[in-house]
């Protein structure tokens, strides 16, 4: 799948104080594709590894969610089906909503990483603690954040970033050994 990552000491700092995760669907989550049949049902293919972390993230005390642009159903079951703390979808102001959900919760864009590949991603890119985007996202968004997965969107790009979290917060290894596999 992918190897981890050389993390630069300063990002490695950064990535510590992460108490939670936030994924764009579209790009992230999927490989961007839509499928439309003749009745108008769109069709969206995940990567199911994406979701097997999530428990491990709450386990290790983080928070998980998703905020989407558009506002489609079969996103909002795979939000389900993954137990995301939460999820919103049909959003154009990502960084108001994100902004708003942290203080709700006391926290801070500081103790966020976000991962997100498109246009509609930049302002919560530029604003946050650690910013991530999958290896195929727009070029000028790979420019502006912390960490470019090497896994492009839909095909493992969230896990190889809740992997990294995980491992430099010290929390992979003790996730193998509860599952007697390290």
């Amino acid at each position: 799948m992918y190897r981890l990552q050389e993390i630069p000491p300063r990002l490695r700092e950064k990535m510590k104080e992460i108490k939670v995760l936030i994924t764009d669907v579209d790009g992230v989550l999927t490989d961007g594709g839509i499928i439309l049949d003749d009745s108008g049902v769109e069709y969206k293919r995940f990567q199911v590894k994406d979701g097997q972390i999530i428990p491990f993230l709450k386990k290790f005390g983080l928070l998980v969610g998703a905020v989407s642009g558009r506002d489609v159903d079969v996103v909002k079951r795979r939000c389900e089906q993954m137990r995301l703390d939460f999820h919103f979808h049909g959003v154009k102001n990502k960084l108001g909503l994100i902004a708003d959900l942290l203080e709700e919760r006391g926290l801070t864009l500081a103790e966020c990483a976000y991962i997100g590949d498109d246009i509609i991603d930049l302002d919560v890119l530029l604003n946050v603690g650690v910013s991530a985007a999958p290896r195929d996202a727009l070029p000028y968004v790979c420019d502006k954040v912390d960490f470019v997965c090497s896994l492009p969107g839909g095909a493992g790009a969230f896990r190889e970033l809740a992997d990294t979290l995980l491992h430099v917060r010290g929390n992979l290894d003790e996730a193998l050994r509860s599952l007697d596999i390290a």
